[in-house]
């Protein structure tokens, strides 16, 4: 069976296929689950003797390498198998897919350090502010900057924008900003009934976007046409006039027995990152205590090692003059990222009593209300600009200032 698509962009449907395991598991692939595996499988071994209280200098950096490359290299394993799914399923699913699967990495990745042997109480809040500068400024600034020299004004859907830096605006005030304005507690974390409300709220409110983004209102996340990119109004009236998909981002059918397959592979190359995950928690908390850096680095490493697949798919679909597909690799991400780890992390620490610190400082809280003001200007206009982008990475070199001479 493979899934074709209709002219009204409806539910796709399916049809017969013969693909088997051998077109998929390729040398490539067999490589990528071979390394995870296998240090997967040393370290729940011998693993812990090896990083035992106190280390030496040399076991513990080669350990942490280790496995750091092993993370990085299933990561880029499993990105892959979600841009085989989504250039399989077309846009917006296959973009939905990457970035669901590269958040749910996150969510494990901040699980592990937040129910590690030191407990942080901020690594939620970190990680989340780290992928927004990160992803918003650092990747979006780099992606618009060389696809607006390459190509000049590069075209995308400004109402699907609209609803991006809505979501955004609304999901990382009240997460990040409001927290610190509440009477209820000093130092930026929620009561009970605030942390239900947030995750509740937060999570129904992503969840509605999810449904509108793959049902009715899935045109707003299409490349438009030239004309509609330059009035800037795409409507779900106007699906049949969007243009054409370009090979990356049409749907060329994808067989039943290949879709099980892929998501079975998908499968295999995330367990190794969460079986490793609990493990690199700790050895980057520990190195963080040892060399006096930052508490704040720690997110900005997690947000680093989950979101590198995805920004270098990024920065190459705008390279491609894929505009659309740029923000929803993109701001898609973010909203993902608040709209289910900030839920996830808050329920975690009411089951387990942990305390969730996600207000944040004055300083970042500035960045946060720039950033926004930002990328309204930025993707209120009808088309990007490699000043755009190059405004962003002004605002991503003041965050890594802050970081580390906040």
């Amino acid at each position: 069976m493979s899934i074709k698509r209709h002219a009204d962009f409806h539910t796709p449907t399916l049809v017969r296929s013969n693909d088997g395991w051998r077109t998929l598991l390729n040398r490539s692939t067999a490589m990528t689950l071979a390394i995870a595996w296998l240090v997967s499988i040393g370290v729940l071994t011998v693993g812990h003797d090896l990083v035992a209280d106190p280390p030496s200098v040399a076991v513990a950096v080669g350990v942490f390498l280790i496995v750091l490359a092993a993370i990085m290299v299933a990561a880029f394993g499993v990105v892959h198998q979600a841009e085989e799914l989504a250039h399989k399923l077309g846009e917006p699913f296959g973009t939905l897919i990457l970035t669901l699967t590269v958040v749910i990495i996150e969510v494990v990745l901040i699980s592990s350090v937040m129910l590690g042997p030191s407990g942080s109480t901020t690594i939620a809040r970190d990680s989340v502010f780290a992928v927004m500068m990160i992803i918003i400024n650092g990747v979006m600034g780099v992606s618009l900057l060389l696809g607006g020299m390459k190509h000049g004004p590069q075209r995308y859907n400004m109402e699907g924008a609209s609803v991006y830096v809505a979501m955004i605006a609304v999901l990382s005030l009240c997460t990040l900003v409001l927290p610190n304005f509440t009477v209820s507690t000093s130092n930026g974390s929620l009561v009970p009934a605030q942390a239900i409300a947030v995750s509740v709220l937060a999570a129904a409110l992503y969840g509605f976007f999810i449904y509108l983004q793959t049902g009715k209102s899935r045109a707003l996340f299409k490349q438009p046409s030239h004309a509609q990119a330059i009035f800037g109004s795409v409507t779900t009236a106007d699906i049949s006039e969007t243009r054409p998909d370009s090979p990356s981002t049409a749907a060329v059918g994808v067989g039943r027995g290949e879709l099980v397959r892929r998501v079975l592979l998908l499968v295999g190359t995330v367990l190794p990152i969460v079986l490793l995950s609990h493990d690199l928690g700790i050895m980057v908390e520990a190195g963080i205590a040892a060399s006096g850096a930052p508490v704040a680095l720690g997110g900005v490493i997690i947000a680093i090692i989950v979101f590198t697949p995805e920004a270098i798919t990024a920065v190459r679909a705008s390279l491609a003059d894929e505009g659309q597909r740029t923000l929803n690799l993109g701001l898609g991400a973010f909203v993902s990222t608040v709209g289910l780890t900030i839920p996830t992390v808050l329920i975690i620490g009411l089951a387990t009593g942990q305390e969730v610190i996600l207000g944040e400082s004055n300083a970042n809280m500035v960045l946060i209300a720039v950033t926004l003001a930002t990328s309204i200007i930025t993707y209120f206009s009808p088309r990007t600009t490699a000043l755009h982008g190059a405004v962003h990475l002004v605002l991503f070199g003041m965050f890594a200032v802050l970081l580390f001479a906040p």
